[in-house]
């Protein structure tokens, strides 16, 4: 008895210790150990910030006893906001939290740990829940060392800022188990997007009331009192969603995959505030609304769940399933004899068919069967009768959709499915009976019909010849649908499979577009550019690529699809393309007034005033900012230059021939390939055969802004007498003859701060004076010799547009201009060479005092008369 009562009496000494451990106001501080049973009295709460409305917990959701996480919880709501150790749950109450100066685990009581902060430089001193919701470990000089913020889970709360490239994802089931689900919500550099198993099913900027302010980078998400934004880098709204005020909101993924977002009109407030956000708002637009292959269907604002004909409903995956006798493919099927289709219906679609690229445009359904044949991963595949487009769901099936009752979409669906064994063993018996029989007069017919087949196939041979060899002589064949991309050497059962394809069309159909190719509007490197119509009467510019025997027709068609995905205001888009044998061409929208050459650097009354040459910069720099900056490989332009600047009768401004360029994955930074681009705007790192980068996209546009500053080539050749005179009349007389190197006027011009007499003279003087200075100078930073010191493209944007700092020019980074202008003061009447070091000797001294007359009204050097003109000639 003695023994019992003194264990009895340390039983409940104990207990009451652990159920009176405090709770902590706002700071916490090495060492603590907490867990549940040590605060079961508080419920497992251990922190509270100082306003009371956040804590710090050893969270049960659902009051199971069986996982416990580290969690932030809003108290008002219930809300866990933020959870630490949600794939690894603490197994019981005697599981702990340590506070030490190495930061935070959370582990078993044995020392095992299940989650930690990540080490750091300096010791942690002290853990501080804010008001905000925000937990952090901060150092002895109360610098942030991390902070919960950063690291967002499901929830999302008012001042919280979600960065693009990082996401919220769902749990399994928000109210017992806290482990990450399938759904995500993704933040990109120019949208939100949510996710399931890697299928979009809902984007920010489809919703109806968005309001766009403008076309940059989406840095963060965030939620404000008067609504949903996704940000700038610097702040500026890119897009939002308004929403009637609200003090304080949380948005939340839920397990089922759907977004919501409850306002409530204070932070301590439990009761929320009737607008609430939905996404997506029908049901049926969620992945698994009917489990998987359950048929969702929408009458107004419900919606009902059934199994398509010849399903049956699944238990096990509380979705639909093939009837008795056959199995749903597998993602690992590959063709098999046992492999087939099920008609699942039409006016039946599927969720991600909305947000995503059919995989062939422009074919039949049995070749789109064909391309799920020969996926292993495809499930199945539904066919757009209207479009002639294909898409495929490859690894995983979720709920279908009824779109009779909501659109006129024709879709027909498709599911790959192969009997099961059972079934097979069952019926095989009885066919051996019947099929006995009939082996031997198979195989009379089989010895017959090799030989019709071999017969036939030297024919064919024959004819595919003969039709080659009029290919070459310019003659164009008709391809059938089971011709759909064929390799190298034309064999066609290889064929190339590439995803995501803009429209495909025949030679006979480019033929037909363009009349024969009537109407020629351009030419390039690559060949000729034709004007040509669709049978929706849209206007297209047809390329036709000549030349291209180095580039196989798998590169060129991967190419084509990664920019036949890309859609920006900037850039031209790629409406089709044809590779048919030898033939390679680009279709793309036709711009009206076509590139900015013809009004630049031609006698010709459609001159560019000041304010459309801002416009053409900045909307130029966009373009290419986006090929940077946001697809994903980077695009490399590789030939920027006024030819490639188009624009139409509204003033869009567009970038062109981007469709061959180079490809940067993100695991690389720069790259070695051949020489590419056009005399004039070459970086020197072309020149020097040595790595190349984003960077020289950028030294090419500066040599196009300071072509758009004074309306002239950069480097002026020879002109006829006849031509110079046309000229001198225009610009009132001004000789801009032999070889003037703009840049290097431009340098010298920019040192004696005098940028007026730089633009245009054909502009008369009504230009911005502060916008030539700021196009100038950021010229001349994109022409900076070292790669390091040229600015990225979104910093050329931000400047030109005025939202940053122009950048000084480096003067000595700038001395390149001398060697790669390729033209001297003197040198050439007399025939000598050119001495480099010599040059750029005498360009020191230039810099130094600037060798140029005066203009005597603006006390700025003249470059109107070239006999006047300093540098190189």
């Amino acid at each position: 008895m003695p023994i019992i009562f003194i264990v009895l009496l340390l039983f409940f000494r104990f207990h009451g210790a652990y159920a009176e451990a405090p709770v902590y106001i706002e700071y916490m501080y090495p060492t603590i150990s907490v867990s549940s049973l040590l605060y079961i009295k508080s419920d497992g709460t251990f922190l509270q910030s100082r306003n009371g409305n956040f804590e710090g917990q050893i969270y049960k959701p659902g009051m199971q006893q069986t996982r416990h996480y580290l969690s932030v919880l809003h108290v008002p709501t219930g809300t866990a906001v933020w959870t630490a150790n949600r794939n690894e749950p603490m197994p019981d109450r005697e599981s702990r939290v340590n506070l030490t100066p190495q930061g935070l685990t959370v582990g078993y009581s044995n020392g095992d740990v299940l989650w930690s902060t990540p080490s750091f430089k300096s010791n942690v001193s002290a853990l501080r829940l804010l008001d905000t919701g925000n937990l952090m470990l901060l150092d002895m000089t109360n610098n942030t060392l991390w902070q919960s913020f950063d690291h967002p889970t499901d929830t999302l709360i008012s001042g919280q800022l979600l960065p693009a490239g990082l996401y919220l994802s769902s749990s399994v089931a928000s109210d017992s188990d806290l482990s990450q689900g399938d759904y995500r919500l993704d933040v990109t550099s120019n949208d939100a997007l949510l996710n399931w198993m890697g299928s979009s099913y809902w984007q920010l900027s489809n919703e109806t009331n968005i309001v766009k302010n403008r076309d940059v980078s989406v840095a963060f998400m965030d939620i404000k009192d008067s609504g949903i934004f996704l940000l700038a880098s610097n702040g500026d709204v890119v897009i939002q969603i308004p929403l009637p005020a609200a003090p304080f909101r949380i948005m939340q993924l839920g397990s089922d995959g759907r977004l919501k977002v409850n306002s409530y009109p204070a932070v301590n407030s439990s009761n929320s505030l009737a607008n609430v956000f939905v996404a997506p708002r029908d049901s049926c637009d969620l992945p698994l609304s009917c489990g998987p292959l359950g048929l969702c269907s929408l009458s107004g604002n419900s919606s009902s769940c059934s199994c398509p004909p010849q399903f049956a409903s699944s238990v096990q995956s509380s979705g639909c399933t093939p009837n008795k006798g056959m199995l749903k493919a597998a993602s690992t099927s590959c063709t098999s004899t046992h492999i087939s289709y099920m008609f699942v219906g039409s006016g039946i679609t599927y969720f991600a068919n909305k947000y995503r690229n059919p995989v062939a445009s422009g074919i039949n359904m049995p070749n789109c069967q064909n391309l799920c044949s020969s996926n292993c991963s495809c499930l199945g595949y539904f066919f757009d009768i209207s479009s002639q487009s294909c898409f495929l769901s490859l690894q995983q099936f979720g709920s279908l959709t009824n779109t009779s009752t909501r659109d006129s979409a024709n879709f027909l669906a498709y599911i790959k499915i192969h009997r099961s064994k059972q079934s097979r063993n069952s019926s095989s018996k009885n066919n051996v009976a019947i099929l006995t029989p009939s082996i031997i007069a198979f195989l009379l017919v089989l010895v017959v019909g090799v030989s019709l087949i071999l017969c036939w196939r030297n024919k064919q041979k024959k004819k595919i010849k003969m039709t080659r060899t009029s290919n070459a002589n310019g003659n164009s064949r008709a391809i059938s649908d089971s011709d759909y991309l064929f390799s190298e050497n034309g064999d066609a059962t290889d064929e190339i499979l590439i995803p995501g394809l803009p429209t495909r069309f025949t030679c006979e159909q480019v033929e037909e577009i363009t009349s024969n190719f009537q109407t020629k509007i351009g030419s390039g490197g690559f060949g000729s550019v034709y004007k040509g119509e669709l049978t929706d009467k849209s206007e297209v510019a047809v390329k036709k690529i000549e030349g291209v025997g180095v580039q196989g027709r798998k590169e060129f068609c991967t190419e084509i699809g990664v920019i036949g995905n890309i859609h920006h205001v900037n850039l031209v888009r790629l409406r089709g393309y044809c590779a048919q044998s030898s033939h390679r061409l680009l279709i793309y929208e036709y711009m009206n007034r076509g590139s900015i050459d013809q009004s630049l650097f031609r006698l010709t009354d459609k001159l560019l005033n000041w304010s459309e040459r801002m416009n053409v910069a900045i909307g130029a720099a966009r373009g290419v900012a986006y090929l940077h900056s946001c697809c994903q490989p980077k695009i490399l332009h590789c030939d920027i230059k006024p030819e490639n600047i188009l624009l139409n009768d509204d003033g869009h401004v567009k970038i062109a021939d981007f469709g061959l360029a180079k490809l940067i994955t993100p695991e690389q930074s720069v790259l070695f390939t051949t020489m590419r681009g056009t005399r004039g705007y070459l970086a020197p790192e072309w020149i020097m055969n040595a790595a190349i980068s984003d960077r020289s996209d950028v030294y090419s546009f500066g040599m196009v802004l300071l072509e758009l500053v004074r309306g002239r080539k950069n480097r002026n050749e020879p002109v006829s007498v006849d031509a110079q005179s046309k000229w001198s009349t225009t610009t009132g007389g001004s000789s801009v003859t032999g070889c003037e190197y703009f840049p290097l006027v431009a340098l010298e011009m920019h040192v004696k701060k005098c940028y007026e007499e730089l633009a245009d003279p054909r502009l008369e003087g009504n230009v911005v004076v502060s916008e030539v200075e700021r196009v100038v100078k950021t010229a001349l930073c994109c022409l900076h010799e070292e790669p390091a010191l040229r600015p990225n493209m979104t910093s050329v944007v931000a400047m030109l547009e005025g939202t940053m700092d122009v950048w000084e020019p480096r003067i000595e980074s700038l001395e390149s201009l001398m060697k790669y202008g390729g033209c001297h003061h003197g040198s050439s009447s007399s025939g000598g060479t050119i001495d480099i070091e010599d040059e750029l000797t005498k360009m020191s001294k230039i810099i130094g005092g600037l060798n140029v007359t005066s203009n005597a009204n603006s006390g700025c050097p003249s470059i109107m008369s070239t006999h006047d003109l300093s540098g190189p000639r």
